[in-house]
């Protein structure tokens, strides 16, 4: 599992878009998270699958947009219709933090990552369960540890050195974690090692929030 991660945008979309574009295709993510409930990677999704499929790009319209563009289609045409739709599904692995009062949460190498906005949001039974715990609401990258636990913020997009970061199972066991710039170059990493990390602990999941 190979998990990307965004800062807030600050309003600059293509900047999102361009950060958001090389974690899908030059790191290969399989799910890109967005630290911030502002609706800017929604706009950016959309903005892209528009110009993937030159229509509404909408899952209802799927059977509409094949009948207009596939009905008297050479195989080349419909081919390249195909290749864009299955692009546009790629899309689903854009997502963001559902509010900036809730959490969401990942396993990586059996362990508990939690992603929120502002990192003040926190309580005792999420920091007890994690490993992880990423944070968009920062004006710069950090990467702390404290004891067997990492508190982590990419920074907004375009802060130096930061922006984005990636998370990455290791075949050996545990978790490397990057931050990287806006050119994708790795700017800090660092690796929760192999082995169970918080043994004993039992999570659930409710209304967005984590407990024990």
């Amino acid at each position: 599992m190979r998990l990307g991660i965004l800062g807030p945008a600050n309003r600059d979309l293509p900047a999102l878009g361009r950060a958001a574009r090389l974690l899908l295709d030059e790191v290969e993510v399989d799910k890109l998270i967005y630290l911030s409930d502002d609706g800017a990677l929604d706009l950016v999704a959309k903005a892209w699958g528009y110009r993937l499929v030159d229509a509404n790009p909408g899952e209802d319209f799927t059977f509409a947009r094949a009948a207009l563009r596939c009905a008297r289609a050479t195989p080349e045409e419909i081919d390249a219709f195909v290749a864009a739709e299955r692009t546009r599904l790629g899309l689903r692995a854009l997502t963001s933090i559902p509010s900036r009062q809730l959490r969401s949460i990942e396993l990586l190498d059996g362990r508990v990552a939690v992603f929120v906005y502002d990192k003040g949001i926190l309580d005792q039974d999420d920091i007890a369960a994690a490993s992880l715990l990423v944070y968009g609401r920062s004006q710069e990258p950090t990467m702390k540890r404290i004891g067997s636990r990492m508190f982590l913020s990419p920074g907004p997009i375009g802060a130096p050195g930061g922006g984005m970061g990636v998370l990455e199972e290791v075949p050996s066991g545990g978790v490397r974690v990057e931050i990287r710039n806006t050119s994708g170059a790795v700017t800090a990493e660092d690796v929760l090692g192999g082995g169970p990390s918080l043994p004993g602990i039992k999570m659930r999941v409710q209304d967005g929030k984590s407990s024990g």
